[in-house]
Parts: C-alpha cells; sequence; structure tokens
C-alpha cells in the first residue's frame, strides 16, 4: 500500500503561482510513477502530469505545459506541482497518485485531494 497526502491549495488571482505538495509513505519503493490529476467543477478527472519515481521522466498535458512544473525529492518521498500564471479554468480539485501512465485507471494509489481556486 502506498499512501498520499496532498498538501498547498487554496485561492489565487489569475496570473498568479502556487505549489502543491503530495507526501508519499508506504511501500514507495514499488512506486513507478506519481502524477497530478484534476477534476473540475462538473467535469470528469484529466491528467496533470507525470513523474517517474527513479529517473525525474515527466509527463505534461498540453494545456499546463509552459506553466506547470512537477518534480520530486525521493529523499523526502515528496512530489511538487509547481504552478505559475494561474487560469481560473485552472480551478479544480487536484489529486497527486501513484501508477503510471496519463489514464487514471493505472494509478491504484490517490490522494484525498485539495482544491485550488483561480479568480478571475
Amino acid at each position: 500500500q502506498v499512501q498520499l497526502v496532498e498538501s498547498g491549495g487554496g485561492l489565487v488571482q489569475a496570473g498568479g503561482s502556487m505549489r502543491l505538495s503530495c507526501s508519499a509513505s508506504g511501500r514507495t519503493f514499488s512506486v513507478y510513477a506519481l502524477g497530478w490529476f484534476r477534476q473540475p467543477p462538473g467535469k470528469e478527472r484529466e491528467f496533470v502530469a507525470a513523474v517517474r519515481w527513479s529517473s525525474s521522466s515527466t509527463d505534461y498535458a498540453d494545456f499546463v505545459k509552459g506553466r506547470f512544473t512537477i518534480s520530486r525529492d525521493n529523499a523526502k518521498n515528496t512530489m511538487y506541482l509547481q504552478m505559475n500564471s494561474l487560469k481560473p479554468e485552472d480551478t479544480a480539485v487536484y489529486y497527486c497518485a501513484a501508477g503510471s501512465g496519463r489514464n487514471s485507471r493505472l494509478y491504484p494509489y490517490w490522494g484525498q485531494g485539495t482544491q485550488v481556486t483561480v479568480s478571475s
């Protein structure tokens, strides 16, 4: 089992920045990748970014490229999502997850989610 806890959400104005953190515990040695997903109000959950635990290789959804940066600190078992140039459409509940790829069905472990609200 892998336990994940997100932190860092809140309210920010459009154009601002915010950093989310995801702390992992448990069988972290079994983790292939950590990812961020988000679920905007009334919409389905969507892939945001992922980072491989061992190699730091990253993958981003097109709508966040150039604005969001995913990173991880293996020593702290923590993953981060630095979000810059935030837009109102980035408003969503953001989840971290452990698994692989872009399909949420390939992620068996999930955090509880953290709300990010971007005001216009």
